[in-house]
């Protein structure tokens, strides 16, 4: 680390460096809007989503996947890739779906008109209450339930946008930053820690969307998945954690959802689509 990010300070007023370096540098911007006109693609489906296996993308694929694996054939839908490293986010059609630009993005075209969907939580509910599944209907356990969905909308950015930049893709490493995230962090796998080791799932006794939010990045974690930090953070350490990481890693919806619009690896360990083989090779590692 250089001499100069102990003496910075900030102007009086922020201008825009768009060298600013980083994986993302060159998609990262200070306005919103779109910049480039670009329709998105319409399958035959009620559902189309407009995202990437991301994480936060993965969220709703699984939950997708899991309603499919329940039977409801409503919950059917088309999955188009939007590759957030080419800027595709910022697309005439994805803003008009999504003003904020970022994935995923459902439209519902079931009813008399199409509705739109953004921000991933929103998207979970949504389906969740659509389709009568994976949120209770009891008072308390749907607070419960909401009370975790929440907690993981409010905490991932800290993992994410704060512990993984620093950790994983600033352009050089600044420890404090690395230091102040990484607390943050462990203190995050700490606290569903200690509430796993009471109950099987995260709201409870029954599965449900907090889960399938709360997984892909957590669950992950725990599993050396994100960031190459395992070791980093120690994450062998979070016995209960990883109990349950290991739980919803092996269902078969879990395994179809954490692949689908996946833009890496090779074609075998991808699904681009809702209705590939059925004999695709869902078991992968660390893919």
């Amino acid at each position: 680390m250089s001499d100069d990010n102990n003496e910075y300070q900030p102007p009086r007023v922020w201008q825009w460096e768009s060298a600013s370096g980083g994986k993302f540098a060159s998609i990262n911007r200070p306005v919103a809007g779109a910049t480039h006109d670009k329709e998105l693609p319409v399958g035959e489906h009620p559902h189309q989503l407009y995202s990437l296996a991301t994480p936060n993308g993965q969220k709703v694929t699984i939950l997708f996947e899991e309603l499919l694996a329940r039977g409801i054939d409503e919950a059917e839908y088309d999955a188009w890739l939007i590759d957030i490293s080419e800027g595709e986010q910022f697309s005439s059609g994805f803003v008009q779906i999504n003003p904020n630009s970022k994935i995923p993005a459902l439209v519902d075209r079931s009813g008399p008109a199409p509705l739109r969907v953004f921000e991933s939580g929103a998207i979970l509910m949504y389906l969740a209450e659509k389709f009568d599944a994976f949120l209770p209907k009891a008072h308390a356990e749907r607070t419960e339930c909401l009370n975790w969905l929440f907690w993981q909308m409010g905490s991932a950015p800290f993992l994410g946008g704060g512990f993984g930049h620093f950790y994983a893709y600033a352009p050089e490493k600044i420890k404090y930053a690395v230091d102040r995230y990484a607390m943050e962090a462990k203190r995050q796998l700490d606290v569903l820690d200690r509430e796993l080791a009471d109950r099987e799932f995260i709201a409870g006794n029954d599965y449900s969307i907090a889960d399938m939010a709360i997984w892909p990045w957590y669950g992950q974690m725990a599993l050396g998945r994100l960031y190459e930090a395992g070791e980093f953070l120690q994450v062998s350490s979070y016995e209960h954690l990883l109990r349950w990481a290991h739980a919803i890693d092996a269902r078969p919806a879990v395994q179809r959802g954490r692949i689908v619009n996946r833009s890496l690896g090779k074609p075998e360990r991808q699904l681009r689509e809702r209705h590939a083989p059925e004999d695709i090779d869902c078991v992968l590692g660390d893919a």
